[in-house]
């Protein structure tokens, strides 16, 4: 059985609203990414940091234990609601993500392995669009107690396969990584515009 954590977590504060909400084809960002992964994957949750994020979302919710802590929160709770055969995580806000990839990188991962990452042309590992074993789980609770949130250091305390992109061009292309950050991202990648909305995130 095949799960998928879409990580819906994040603050949205370069973009100046909820950019999970902001307009792609008949949807939302979010519920793009639901719809998207939902034709391939049996069980689909979506990440929250609080319970009542999101309502209008028909998906699995599950809340973040550690608020605050960064998309590990996020990966610590869906292992620990949805992941006892291991969850394929991805950032909601990547807008072009395809769930297909993601059943390959699965597929892929070796038996040895605890986690399986694609990496970029650059070298550097993309850990928002991998596979997480069960056995993550206490070492993901281990560094959110110690107060560690990166999640290079979850991929360096875990037996991590990295994917090069020679071993992942037949599934993969640079868009599928691309998130949004800015208005100017979702122009690039969406062509759409939020202009002067009136529903902006107040600053913090």
């Amino acid at each position: 059985m095949a799960t998928v954590v879409l990580l819906a977590g994040g603050k949205s504060r370069r973009m100046g609203t909820d950019k999970l909400l902001l307009p792609q084809r008949e949807g939302t960002v979010l519920d793009q990414a639901v719809r998207r992964f939902s034709a391939v994957f049996d069980r689909v949750c979506v990440s929250v940091a609080k319970a009542d994020s999101y309502p209008e979302i028909r998906a699995e919710h599950v809340v973040d234990e550690y608020p605050g802590c960064g998309p590990m929160a996020g990966v610590h709770a869906g292992l620990k609601r949805c992941g006892d055969d291991g969850v394929f995580v991805a950032a909601a806000d990547l807008p072009l993500s395809d769930p297909g990839a993601a059943l390959r990188i699965i597929e892929r991962c070796p038996a040895d392995a605890e986690i399986c990452v694609p990496t970029g042309p650059d070298g550097r590992p993309e850990p928002l669009f991998g596979y997480y074993r069960a056995s993550v789980l206490p070492r993901a609770e281990e560094l959110l107690r110690a107060g560690k949130y990166r999640m290079r250091d979850l991929l360096a305390a875990c037996v991590t396969r990295f994917l090069t992109p020679e071993e992942t061009e037949d599934i993969l292309d640079a868009a599928g990584f691309a998130n949004m950050n800015t208005p100017e991202d979702y122009r690039r990648l969406l062509g759409g515009d939020i202009g002067s909305r009136e529903d902006r995130l107040p600053e913090e």
